[in-house]
């Protein structure tokens, strides 16, 4: 009994050396970490209300996301909501409102809260490089779970992260002409929708 106990204490050792082998020979990817480049990447935002629609871009301030092989593991991005821009009007001083009723305690509360963060906690693969993410998104410093679908696209020197994230703006406490807050029949063409979407591509290098 004892030699036996003594063959499976060796056979078990010789199998985690092999893994560890096998993992070393490259056989078996290891998660590597790529550091967002922000200059490369963009998020592009898209408010609809009753009588048209807004979009324009908010400046990315950093972010990384980690792959295991092909297979997204984990991520997280900044935007630096102080650059949130308008590209939809062409009136500069109606260009300039909008962007400062933005900034506004209406909608981002940029002077609180100069930066949004998202932080993925779980990316389950759909079809080759296709994820549906979820996440905390974090806007005036409340937090909030979120799911969308990304597409990894591997470069010569890195990889593509990209995605459409649909946000309710209700939940993060901008009540601007929101049917959540306010009785819709009264708002009527003044009426702004809850949903926003932000159309994030992050690219990176390893």
């Amino acid at each position: 009994m004892k030699v036996f106990k003594q063959f499976a204490s060796v056979m078990a050792a010789v199998m985690l050396i092999s893994s560890v082998a096998v993992a070393e020979d490259g056989t078996k990817a290891k998660a590597v970490s790529y550091k967002v480049d922000p200059a490369k990447s963009e998020i592009k935002w898209n408010g609809k209300k009753v009588t048209g629609e807004h979009y324009g871009k908010i400046a990315l301030k950093e972010g990384s996301f980690t792959l295991d092989g092909n297979k997204l593991v984990g991520g997280k991005f900044v935007a630096d909501m102080t650059t949130i821009t308008d590209e939809d009007l062409t009136d500069q001083n109606y260009n300039g409102k909008l962007v400062g009723h933005l900034k506004s305690e209406d909608f981002f509360s940029v002077e609180k809260h100069p930066t949004a963060t998202f932080v993925v906690t779980n990316a389950t693969a759909t079809s080759a490089n296709k994820y549906d993410v979820t996440g905390n998104l974090t806007i005036k410093g409340i937090t909030k779970p979120v799911t969308f679908p990304v597409t990894v696209t591997p470069t010569a020197n890195g990889a593509q992260v990209a995605g459409t994230i649909t946000v309710d703006r209700s939940k993060y406490d901008m009540k601007f002409r929101s049917k959540s807050f306010f009785d819709a029949a009264t708002l009527g063409d003044n009426l702004i929708y809850d949903d926003f979407t932000l159309d994030v591509k992050l690219v990176a290098a390893r």
